[in-house]
C-alpha cells in the first residue's frame, strides 16, 4: 500500500472519529504528496525515498514551529504543532537511538578514514545517505562533529 493510500485510509478513520487534530496533519501530508507529484516529472508518483524526505520535512516544519511558539510563550499554538508532528511521524520508519547513530557514524569514519573536521563533508554525505529516514540530520551532524573534533 502506497503512502497516499495509507494516508487516505487514516483520513477516513479520523473523519469518522471526529479527530480534528489528526485530520489536519493527514491533510497536510496529502497536500504535500500532491504538491510533490505535480512538481515531479515522473508519472508513476513519488519514490519511497521522496516520500520519506517529504514526511521528514513536514515533521521538521511542525517541530520548528512549535519551538518558535514556545519561545514566544504561546503554548496554546505549540501543542497542536507537536501533536501534528507525532501523527506524521507514524508514517516514518522507526527512528534510531543516539547510541545506534554513534555506532553507525563510527563505522563510516573508519571506512572513509576521516581524521578531522576537514573530512566532515565526506562523513556527513555517507551518514545522511545511509541513515535517511531513520535519523534526523541535525542529530547526525552533532554526533559527527563530536566524533571528528
Amino acid at each position: 500500500m502506497s503512502l497516499q493510500e495509507r494516508v487516505m485510509t487514516e483520513m477516513k478513520a479520523a473523519m469518522r472519529a471526529k479527530d480534528a487534530g489528526k485530520l489536519e496533519a493527514l491533510r497536510a501530508i496529502k497536500s504535500g504528496i500532491l504538491l510533490a507529484q505535480t512538481e515531479s516529472s515522473s508519472k508513476d508518483g513519488l519514490t519511497e525515498e521522496e516520500e520519506l524526505k517529504l514526511l521528514q520535512k513536514l515533521v521538521k516544519q511542525r517541530r520548528d514551529s512549535a519551538a518558535i511558539y514556545r519561545e514566544q510563550g504561546r503554548e496554546d499554538l505549540a501543542q497542536p504543532e507537536i501533536e501534528q508532528a507525532e501523527v506524521i511521524s507514524i508514517f516514518l520508519p522507526e527512528q534510531m537511538t543516539a547510541e545506534e547513530i554513534e555506532e553507525k557514524v563510527d563505522e563510516i569514519i573508519a571506512e572513509t578514514g576521516a581524521s578531522g573536521m576537514k573530512d566532515m563533508g565526506k562523513v556527513m554525505g555517507r551518514a545522511s545517505q545511509e541513515l535517511a529516514g531513520k535519523a534526523d540530520g541535525k542529530t547526525i551532524s552533532v554526533i559527527v562533529k563530536k566524533k571528528l573534533s
